[in-house]
């Protein structure tokens, strides 16, 4: 299924793009990430599994476990903290 990936913060700035379409045979947000993980370089880095990502499916935010639907946008960025 296509969908649309929006990366944000330092996740876009290691990454190096702020969008992307993106073929996945993936069915939750983790499967996504997992995918994205498993490409390798930039993309592996700013997802890894140590790392703290929140996602979002059509903006609203999700868990792993939230199933990807055709054409949907994904986003994954930082936490954030205010003060």
């Amino acid at each position: 299924m296509k969908l649309n990936v929006k990366y944000f913060a330092s996740i876009r700035e290691l990454v190096g793009v702020s969008t992307q379409v993106l073929d996945t045979q993936a069915a939750t947000l983790g499967g996504l990430r997992d995918e994205l993980i498993a490409l390798g370089g930039a993309r592996a880095e700013a997802l890894a599994r140590g790392r703290a990502v929140r996602m979002a499916l059509n903006q609203i935010m999700c868990d792993e476990s939230a199933a990807l639907v055709e054409g949907a946008e994904v986003a994954f960025f930082p936490p954030v903290t205010g003060g």
